[in-house]
């Protein structure tokens, strides 16, 4: 970097998260007893002057008389200060570390709370440009130096002109002052910072915006402490994701697209172009030719327990992660299945059915108590474990049937075979997963070895039941009442017609795949699954991925982690090491780990290396995704 470029950087709601005087306000009108509509009055000021809509020297006059601050407050707003310094900005102290002769601050608020922060940040003092306040002799805050241009109107273009800076000067503010510098011809390029506030008049004026200053040092090849800036990864979050999970990507820096409902293929094909992060329920199918489109895809969360409806494994071959929900909804499952249990033994539905209706039918007909009675539960995975858990400390018998052997819990016991669970069941729950194999497990033949009289609950996928089957068992009575959440076909919106034989059946409660459907699910749901996927894009860690190699990473510190995946064939980590070795490269760990398709490489290296390794490293054969973190 050649000594002739400089970086002028604003304060206020740049280089700090905040205007520094609203925050003064808050300190010295705390026991005024109209402090909300002066401290409005202030804001009011502030923005009117950051806009270019009014004068800023006559503002930051009334300013000053509104704050009624003395220099006792200061040191409590330097301490607010340096907790409120922006996010990108204290990420990168480096940067100011490294170019501290030519960084310059220059703002229109005040020298005394300035310096204490920035210089922190090895900005030095002589390049700190600002305003200075003036005392009376009890240390009150009467006005401020006038003879300083930053109080002008113009002041910031009156400053630079007397500082003459020779060479290139690019200038990063979110005020209309700092956009000013550009407009006389004093800077190359203006970048509108706007990871704080965003002023529209400010960025329809600037030809660069700048959401972090991870962008501005991006754009102009400057080292940053990141490796990619965030805001130039694209979000798609489709099927009205819970706003928890929107708010998460959003704190993270992404740019977030949200769609209401699910797309189709044709839609998701045009949609997922450039998006490296893609977010679906249970209705959005992710196909092969949905993930030809995705040429930057680098994860997708299934914010839900399945993922039958995404392709996993040509995103495993396209070097793609998927993480899902396998926890998060499991409670609010278990406790709409049993709640239907009940119902159903008691005939509940029916009876509410006609007291709607205006039939009294006060009767015990049919109503019977789910104490002492066997309820058998298709697949022990995490639902039906903790289903087992709870039907039983309500007295019932638990009897379970899966394919895998699992620890039963409690005094739950293991059949050998689904006809044995049948045979015993009064209720008879399903809990599988939405694997092909599992289609149509439920037919005929299983509703005719049931006991006659037994409850029928599916709860885990559509298709893994015949309709017509169940249908005639219903309407035989070999089945007493059943109660289902999932269908072969569910409509696509709210607006969709439902249309199924169930309908209208006595004693069969009809739920639209709200198993999971319960605040709390939902809650858990947005927290859990983009935490797994940024701790991916961040770190590199894979753990509870549902296709890739399980990895856990210690933490990334003072070092570079080289990740790279490719297909799982001999000699490809021979082939990454001995480029590391022929560019003299020093490793400070490595881990792999590999499934049946793919490898998964990590080497976390010093800083110091030539990035010629980097090129050949993505040449290596078999390469399927390679990156850098830092």
């Amino acid at each position: 970097m050649n000594k002739d470029k400089y970086f002028i950087l604003d304060f206020d709601s740049t280089f700090t998260k905040v205007e520094a005087l609203d925050e003064l306000g808050e300190i010295s009108l705390r026991d005024e007893q109209n402090k909300e509509e002066i401290l409005q009055q202030i804001k009011e000021l502030t923005d009117s002057a950051m806009n270019g809509n009014s004068s800023f020297s006559e503002g930051l006059t009334k300013r000053l008389q509104l704050l009624k601050a003395n220099r006792k407050h200061l040191q409590e707003l330097i301490a607010i200060l340096q907790e409120k310094v922006s996010d990108s900005i204290h990420r990168n102290k480096a940067f100011f570390e490294e170019f501290a002769d030519q960084v310059l601050i220059v703002s229109s608020g005040f020298k005394e709370f300035i310096l204490p922060i920035v210089s922190a940040y090895g900005i030095k003092e002589e390049n700190v440009h600002a305003n200075t306040f003036e005392f009376d002799e009890q240390g009150n805050i009467i006005g401020y130096d006038p003879d300083n241009v930053l109080c002008q109107d113009k002041g910031k273009i009156k400053l630079l002109d007397q500082l003459g800076l020779s060479g290139d000067v690019y200038v990063l503010g979110d005020g209309y002052t700092d956009y000013e510098i550009k407009e006389a011809g004093l800077a190359n390029k203006f970048y509108a910072f706007t990871e704080n506030v965003v002023r529209d008049k400010v960025v329809e004026k600037a030809e660069h915006v700048a959401p972090t200053l991870e962008e501005f040092l991006y754009q102009n090849k400057l080292p940053m402490a990141v490796s990619y800036p965030k805001n130039r990864i694209k979000v798609l979050l489709l099927e009205g994701i819970h706003p928890n999970a929107v708010e998460l990507f959003k704190l993270e820096g992404y740019q977030i697209e949200t769609v209401p409902g699910a797309l189709n293929e044709e839609e998701l094909c045009n949609q997922v172009k450039d998006v490296s992060i893609l977010g679906i329920r249970s209705k959005t199918q992710v196909t092969a030719k949905v993930l030809e489109h995705a040429n930057r895809l680098m994860s997708i969360g299934a914010f839900c327990i399945g993922t039958n409806q995404i392709a996993l494994d040509t995103c495993l071959k396209a070097g793609i992660t998927v993480f899902n929900a396998p926890f998060s909804n499991t409670r609010s499952v278990v406790e709409l299945a049993l709640g239907e249990i009940i119902m159903l033994s008691r005939r509940i539905f029916d009876k509410s059915m006609k007291m709607h209706q205006g039939v009294w039918d006060k009767s015990a007909a049919g109503s019977i108590e789910v104490r002492d009675k066997k309820l058998g539960i298709v697949g022990y995975g995490n639902i039906g474990a903790q289903l087992s858990v709870l039907a039983e400390a309500m007295g019932m018998q638990v009897y379970y049937y899966d394919v895998v052997e699992k620890l039963q819990l409690g005094n739950a016991r293991k059949c050998e075979t689904l006809q044995e669970l049948l045979q015993l069941a009064d209720f008879v729950t399903l809990h599988v997963d939405g694997s092909p194999s599992n289609t149509n497990l439920f037919g005929k033949a299983e509703f005719d070895a049931m006991k006659p009289g037994a409850v029928f609950l599916n709860l885990s996928r559509g298709h893994v039941v015949e309709i017509p089957a169940l249908v005639e068992a219903l309407k035989s009575g070999k089945l007493a009442g059943a109660a289902v959440d999932v269908f072969p076909y569910e409509p696509a919106s709210n607006n969709e017609e439902f249309v199924n034989e169930l309908r209208g059946l006595a004693n069969v409660i009809l739920t639209p795949h709200i198993g999971g459907s319960t605040t709390e699910a939902q809650e858990n749901i947005a927290r859990f699954v983009p935490t797994r996927i940024m701790q991916y894009i961040n770190t590199g860690n894979t753990y509870q991925s549902v296709n890739f190699p399980n990895i856990q990473l210690p933490e990334l510190n003072n070092a570079h982690r080289l990740i790279h995946i490719h297909a799982n064939v001999p000699g490809v980590l021979a082939n990454i090491n001995n480029a590391l070795a022929r560019n003299e490269v020093n490793i400070l760990g490595q881990y792999l780990k590999t499934n049946e398709q793919i490898g998964y490489v990590i080497t976390d290296i010093d800083k110091a290396y030539d990035k010629q390794v980097v090129s050949e490293l993505r040449k290596i054969p078999h390469t399927i995704k390679f990156r850098i973190l830092y």
